[in-house]
């Protein structure tokens, strides 16, 4: 399949529930634990316990259904606003919210989040904490003006966004474009948080080999200052695991600030 013909995630949609297993699972044969669980966990625990970020409301846009990104978060917000390109995967992540059966297991990666914070005790206690600070899931159209027309969300403290960015971007002007409209989202000095792959082409749910888009830790920097952001924190790490799933070389972590104008 050439690239031209791979599928879109926020056009063509994806199975949530498959790319969960692939990627974030703790089944014997995925491997991609050490990038797509720890070393993300690792970074937000850290910029979150150093207590530069907080505030009332975070605003959370990432791609598929994923939930290990809040559980350090929810811990310095009063309110977090989860965003879903997607039907299926606000119904997956509901799911696990409602505490339904039959909803995808975060038991291993809490068990992480725990660990690496320090409190091995607090396992039940932090998912529900995480289901408790999350009371809105609401589909937004990355399109238009207003994206969750016709509600208008507060003016956030802080966003996250993991991966949708590499997955929604036709190009360079694309990524400027997204990152325009998030930081519209924000409060001045408001702090963008993005988790992406870098170099990445593709990746694979099911039997669909979706587009990727792929760019390097300079572009990422200069889009981001280009954009009116000042970075605060920068990690790249190469990838550690061996799978034609998909074909990233590293993962990126920026923790950044939206400037005051005065």
């Amino acid at each position: 399949m050439d690239s031209g013909s791979r599928k879109i995630y926020h056009v063509h949609g994806f199975d949530s529930r498959q790319h969960l297993e692939n990627y974030f699972s703790d089944k014997p044969d995925m491997v991609f634990g050490e990038d797509t669980l720890i070393f993300p966990l690792e970074n937000f625990t850290k910029m979150f316990t150093e207590g530069h970020i907080n505030g009332d409301v975070l605003i959370d846009l990432s791609g598929s259904s994923m939930v290990h990104h809040l559980y350090s978060a929810c811990e310095f917000f009063q309110h977090i606003i989860v965003l879903k390109v997607s039907d299926g995967c606000i119904m997956e992540l509901k799911r696990w919210l409602d505490s339904r059966t039959g909803a995808f297991d975060w038991g291993h990666v809490t068990k992480l989040h725990v660990e690496i914070e320090g409190n091995s005790g607090q396992f039940q206690d932090k998912e529900g904490k995480v289901r408790s600070s999350v009371p809105h899931v609401m589909k937004c159209d990355l399109e238009k003006e207003n994206m969750t027309d016709p509600i208008v969300l507060p003016p956030a403290d802080c966003i996250i966004s993991v991966g949708i960015l590499d997955a929604i971007c036709k190009d360079q002007d694309d990524y400027r474009r997204y990152l325009r409209k998030f930081s519209g989202l924000l409060k001045p000095g408001g702090h963008l948080i993005l988790f992406g792959f870098l170099a990445v082409t593709y990746y694979t749910v099911g039997k669909d080999k979706l587009h990727a888009f792929s760019y390097d830790e300079d572009f990422a920097r200069k889009a981001l200052v280009g954009e009116g952001f000042v970075i605060d924190y920068c990690v790249v790490k190469k990838r550690t695991n061996v799978s034609d799933l998909t074909d990233y070389k590293a993962m990126i972590f920026i923790a950044a600030h939206k400037e005051k104008l005065f």
